[in-house]
């Protein structure tokens, strides 16, 4: 068994994630094997994730944001 090794669930499916502490930095991308779902890393100790925003969510603030120019 890997040394630090957590039981950290995917927030969204519960699958069992299998993340070490010792193999992820703040910031890293990890991605769930089972439903594909991206999270960031926020804190390593405790080992927190954040889910990353799907690309469409920026794509409509920035239509919005070209909309309120009009006006």
């Amino acid at each position: 068994m890997r040394e630090k090794e957590k039981m950290l669930l995917c927030p969204e499916c519960e699958t069992d994630l299998d993340i070490a502490e010792d193999e992820v930095d703040e910031g890293d991308i990890i991605s769930c094997g089972e439903c594909g779902t991206d999270f960031e890393v926020v804190t390593i100790n405790p080992l927190e994730l954040n889910r990353v925003a799907e690309e469409e969510d920026e794509d409509d603030d920035d239509e919005d944001e070209e909309e309120e120019d009009e006006y």
